[in-house]
C-alpha cells in the first residue's frame, strides 16, 4: 500500500554570493531571481539575505508545508534544496542517536543536520537526486552539491567576487550582472547535441555543475571537486546470484521511490524498462489502484513503420494493454496530434523550460504535452529512463561495425545508416569558429582517457565497459535533462529508478556476457523480470521513445525554416547558416529525406533562432 512521503520534496533554488557587497540592499534581485524558478516550485518561495550571501527558493510541496519551508535554517546552516534523498529516514535515525533533534519531517532537515554532523563528507551518504546548496555563516562558505548522476540540475556564474547560482539558467540571468552572450565552445556543443563535459554552457562564463561534483565558494575562491565516480571492480557473483541481485536492488529501489502522499502514476511505454518497474510498484501498492499513462500520436499505429529509422521495431501500444491486463492497474492514454506539436505557444513553452536551444526535437516537445496531461492527475510520475544505459539496451552496443568507428557510439550508429549530423544546416565558418570537427575526436578521446579499467579483463569485455562508461555519463545526461525540464516546467515529479547509484556501480563491473545473451540486449533486466511480465513483453525488443509520423510536422519544419532564410535580416540565425543546404529541405530535394534524426537538424535551426530572440543573445563570438 501507498507509504507517506514525510516531506520529500521538489524545488528550484537560485542564489548569489559576493564578498565585497552587502546584500542585503539586493533583495529586488534575489526574488526576482527566485520568482523565475515558480514553475519548479508552484506552492509556496521564500528567500534569506545575509550581507554576503542571497538565498531563493520556490517549492513543489509534497507533505508537511510549514514544516519544510525553505530557506531552512539549523545551526549554521542555511540550505536551499531541490530534490530527494531517499535514505533519509535511516539518516535521521543515525542523526538522532547522535543527540540531534528534528522539528520536521522533511528530508531537507536531514541534509541540513547531516551538513552540521559530517561536514562535506555528508555527500557521500545521500542517496538521491538532488541538487542544494549550503551557506555556512560561521565559515562565510557556500557548497554547491549536484546528485551522483545528473539528475537535477544546477547551474552557476562565477563573478569577481563570488557567485550567482540556479536549478536553471533563467535563474542566473535573472541576476543583472550576468551578460546573455554565446560561448562559441559550448555553441560547439550544442551542434553536436552533446553535453560540454568542462561544464560551460552557451552563455558566456555560465556552468553547469556536473554530477557527482560540488562546489566550495569562499573568500579564497572556487573550488571543485568530484565525490563520486564510477570504479573498475571483479564482478565475483555467478550468474544465477548476479540475476538475483538485481532483483533485489530494483524491489528496493522501486519500494523507496513509490513513497508519497500525493497522486503517484507510471509512466508505461509497454518496454521492459516501464513495465518492470509497474509490475513492481502493483507488488508494492497492494489492493490501491495503480495509475499508469502513455503517449499516442493520432494515427501512429496506422502509419507505424518498423524500418522507418532504426530506433523503433513495434508499436507500443499493444504491448502497454497486455501489461495493463496484466497488472491491472488504470491506464490512460494521451493522445499528441501535430496541431499541438506545432502550437507556438507550446514550443515557447519548451523552449523556455531549457533556457538553452538543447532539444530532441518533437521528442521533448510530446514529452512536454504528455506530462501536462499526466500533471492533471498526478503530482509525481515512475519513468524507466536510464535502464538502455545501465542493461545494454541501445541497438550501437550490438554493432561491431558501429564500435569500430573511434566516434560516439551513437553518432557512429548514424554515420553507418547514412544520416546527416545535427550540425549540417549550419555554415563552414560557424563549424571553424566554434572548432566542432576538432571538439568532436577530443571529446571522444577525452572520454575514453576517464574509463576505469580493469586489470586481466578480456578485449571484449573492456570495449563494452568503454561504451557503457560513455552512455551512461554522456549520452543519458541529454535525456535526463530533458526529463527534468519537461516535468519541472509543470510541476510534476519524475523519479527514475534505474538511475540509483547503487544498481548503476553493480552493474558496471558486471561482465558483457551476463548483460547480454544470445544477442538479447537487455537479457539481465529481462531475466530479473521473469515471473513479473506477460512473455511477449519481456522478449519485446527495444524501441525507441516514439515520434510523430505525420508529413505534416515536417511540413511544419519546413515552412519554419523557409521563414529563416526568406526573411534573412529578420531572423538571427540566417548568418549562421548554410542556405544552399537549407534550400534543398525546403525544396523536397535533399537526399537525407525525413525521419527522427534528420529531422533535428531543422529543429536545431529553428530552436536556436528562437532561443537567440527569446533571449536576446550576443551572437557577436560567432561572427
Amino acid at each position: 500500500m501507498a507509504r507517506l512521503s514525510e516531506g520529500l520534496i521538489m524545488c528550484g533554488i537560485t542564489g548569489f554570493v559576493d564578498f565585497e557587497s552587502d546584500l542585503r540592499l539586493h533583495r529586488a534581485t534575489i526574488e526576482a531571481m527566485t520568482e523565475t524558478m515558480a514553475l519548479r516550485g508552484p506552492d509556496d518561495g521564500g528567500t534569506w539575505i545575509a550581507p554576503h550571501a542571497a538565498l531563493g527558493h520556490r517549492r513543489l510541496a509534497v507533505i508537511d508545508p510549514a514544516g519544510g519551508a525553505q530557506p531552512m535554517v539549523r545551526g549554521n546552516a542555511v540550505l536551499v534544496y531541490s530534490g530527494e534523498v531517499y535514505n533519509f529516514r535511516e539518516l535521521r535515525r543515525e542523526l538522532t542517536a547522535k543527540g540531534h533533534r528534528f522539528t520536521t519531517n522533511s528530508d531537507t532537515e536531514v541534509v541540513a543536520i547531516a551538513y552540521l554532523e559530517w561536514g562535506e563528507d555528508f555527500v557521500n551518504r545521500l542517496n538521491g537526486m538532488f541538487g542544494f546548496a549550503i551557506w555556512d555563516t560561521e565559515k562565510e562558505q557556500l557548497l554547491l552539491v549536484r546528485d551522483r548522476v545528473g539528475v537535477k540540475p544546477v547551474y552557476y556564474y562565477p563573478t569577481k567576487h563570488g557567485i550567482a547560482f540556479g536549478s536553471e539558467p533563467k535563474a542566473i540571468l535573472a541576476n543583472p550582472a550576468v551578460p546573455r552572450k554565446v560561448n562559441p565552445d559550448g555553441f560547439s556543443s550544442f551542434l553536436m547535441l552533446q553535453a560540454n563535459m568542462s561544464g560551460q554552457t552557451l552563455f558566456d562564463g555560465m556552468y553547469e555543475l556536473q554530477p557527482g561534483e560540488y562546489l566550495r565558494v569562499s573568500r579564497n575562491g572556487i573550488d571543485k571537486r568530484r565525490y563520486w565516480r564510477l570504479e573498475a571492480r571483479p564482478h565475483e557473483d555467478d550468474l544465477e546470484t548476479t540475476v538475483a541481485k538485481v532483483r533485489s536492488l530494483m524491489e528496493d529501489i522501486v519500494e523507496r521511490q513509490l513513497v508519497s502522499d500525493v497522486p503517484l502514476g507510471m509512466l508505461l511505454s509497454g518496454g521492459v524498462d516501464s513495465s518492470l518497474l509497474t509490475a513492481l510498484a502493483a507488488q508494492v501498492n497492494g489492493d490501491d489502484v495503480l495509475h499508469s499513462f502513455s503517449i499516442d500520436f493520432v494515427g501512429y499505429s496506422d502509419s507505424f513503420n518498423a524500418a522507418a529509422d532504426g530506433l523503433r521495431t513495434t508499436d507500443d501500444g499493444p504491448f502497454i494493454q497486455q501489461v495493463v491486463d496484466y497488472v491491472g492497474c488504470l491506464h490512460k492514454s494521451v493522445a499528441v496530434d501535430t496541431h499541438g506539436l506545432s502550437d507556438r505557444d507550446v514550443r515557447r513553452e519548451v523552449l523556455a523550460s531549457w533556457d538553452l536551444p538543447n532539444h530532441l526535437g518533437d521528442m521533448d516537445v510530446s514529452l512536454y504535452l504528455l506530462f501536462r496531461a499526466v500533471r492533471e492527475y498526478c503530482t509525481v510520475a515512475i519513468s524507466g529512463e536510464g535502464a538502455d544505459e545501465v542493461f545494454g539496451g541501445y541497438p550501437w552496443v550490438h554493432d561491431d561495425k558501429v564500435l569500430d568507428i573511434p566516434i560516439y557510439p551513437w553518432m557512429a550508429f548514424q554515420v553507418l545508416r547514412g544520416t546527416p549530423g545535427p550540425f549540417s544546416l549550419f555554415s563552414s565558418d560557424v563549424i571553424e569558429r566554434t572548432g566542432m570537427m576538432e571538439r568532436l575526436g577530443g571529446m571522444y578521446a577525452e572520454g575514453l582517457a576517464e574509463v576505469p579499467r580493469l586489470d586481466g579483463e578480456s578485449p571484449r569485455d573492456a570495449r563494452m565497459r568503454e561504451v557503457n562508461y560513455l552512455d551512461l555519463t554522456r549520452f543519458m545526461r541529454a535525456l535526463l535533462d530533458r526529463k527534468d525540464r519537461m516535468s519541472m516546467a509543470l510541476g510534476l515529479e519524475v523519479r527514475v529508478p534505474f538511475c540509483d547509484h547503487r544498481l548503476i556501480e553493480y552493474m558496471f563491473n558486471v561482465p558483457w556476457s551476463m548483460k547480454s545473451r544470445n544477442g538479447v540486449g537487455k537479457w539481465l533486466l529481462r531475466e530479473a523480470a521473469g515471473d513479473l511480465l506477460p512473455e511477449s513483453v519481456l522478449q519485446r525488443p527495444k524501441s525507441a521513445f516514439p515520434a510523430t509520423l505525420d508529413t505534416g510536422y515536417d511540413e511544419m519544419l519546413r515552412k519554419g525554416l523557409k521563414s529563416i532564410v526568406d526573411n534573412g535580416d529578420d531572423e538571427p540565425i540566417r548568418p549562421f547558416i548554410n542556405p544552399e543546404a537549407a534550400q534543398q529541405i525546403i525544396d523536397g530535394t535533399d537526399s537525407a529525406g525525413g525521419g527522427t534524426w534528420n529531422r533535428l537538424r531543422t529543429e536545431s535551426v529553428l530552436r536556436a533562432n528562437a532561443w537567440i530572440k527569446e533571449y536576446q543573445v550576443d551572437m557577436s563570438p560567432l561572427s
